[in-house]
């Protein structure tokens, strides 16, 4: 009775854009090349308000009342300091980025713009600021703010803005259907999967590429963790994908913050892991939209035959 219910078009999962499929009775994802596992990094280069002018639904910052000089500071240093850090260890590794991106970073700091075109990096739109959430937001309001992320994208980069994530994961109900209404092609705010996945929205399909909270330096700041263990973390879940790759690709995603894994004791750790990965060649080391393209040309349709329909 219950297994007949859970078919009933009144009770399908959350959030009502994903349509359910074990991963072992999919149809086989391959990757350009053979690869078993799709590695994509993403640095989360954010820019937080010392004084936000926004306090709807969450503070901003730990400490109240502002300015929190603490939270602020730190992740200032990221963009001052830890960042450069950074490219140096990617760059010893080729690996190409797509960067979470406050938009109002490439406005205040052309440095850190030029740096990054320099590498040919790509970037999804995390928000204008990162301390300006999406919860409380009309949909009229939230219409504009993923607008105004497009178009600054474009007038600075001269490229058409492609993937999003919501700041501070802060999705709502509208935001997958305002997403794609805008032109853009994937998000990011879901956790769901290891494998490239279709949304369903009121205009049209919207991939999702997936990110990660396990694999993202921000534990070192939520829990106890350090690292040397983070690093270690990396390598055994590299470990896990690329064995059951073997079977059907999977993606992984390493998400980084500069004010965290830019730190001097911290980079080393990040170093190790990196090469650990480059030592398999059948590790395919790309970008957000990469995966999207590839996946799009190659894995959505056997994927929606599979599903008997589109998303």
């Amino acid at each position: 009775m219950m297994h007949s219910a859970c078919h009933n078009e009144s009770l399908r999962m959350d959030p009502y854009r994903f349509s359910y499929s074990p991963v072992v009775e999919r149809p086989k994802l391959s990757w350009p090349n053979g690869a078993r596992v799709a590695v994509w990094v993403c640095p989360n280069i954010e820019h937080y308000e010392y004084v936000p002018t926004e306090v709807r639904v969450r503070n901003p910052w730990p400490r109240m009342p502002h300015p929190d000089v603490l939270g602020y500071g730190g992740r200032d240093y990221g963009n001052r300091v830890g960042l450069w850090r950074m490219f140096e260890v990617l760059d010893r590794h080729n690996v190409r980025c797509t960067v979470s991106l406050s938009m109002s970073v490439i406005e205040m700091y052309p440095e850190i713009l030029e740096a990054m075109e320099a590498r040919r990096w790509e970037y999804m739109s995390h928000g204008y600021f990162n301390t300006r959430y999406h919860w409380g937001y009309s949909e009229q309001e939230e219409r504009e703010v993923i607008e105004h992320s497009k178009a600054t994208h474009l007038r600075l980069t001269g490229r058409k803005l492609r993937g999003w994530f919501s700041p501070a994961v802060s999705n709502t109900l509208n935001t997958p259907d305002l997403v794609r209404e805008a032109g853009l092609e994937y998000i990011c705010d879901f956790y769901h999967d290891d494998q490239p996945t279709p949304l369903a929205t009121k205009h049209g399909t919207l991939m999702h590429v997936p990110y990660t909270m396990d694999l993202n330096d921000s534990l070192i700041y939520r829990q106890p963790v350090e690292a040397e263990e983070f690093a270690q973390m990396i390598v055994d879940h590299f470990d896990t994908v690329y064995r059951e790759g073997n079977e059907n690709g999977r993606v992984m995603c390493i998400a980084l913050h500069p004010y965290m894994m830019g730190a001097p004791h911290r980079l080393k750790h990040l170093d190790r892991a990196l090469g650990y990965i480059r030592q398999h060649k059948d590790a395919w080391v790309c970008t957000a939209e990469e995966i999207l393209d590839w996946y799009v040309a190659n894995g959505l349709k056997p994927f929606q035959q599979h599903l008997g329909k589109e998303a």
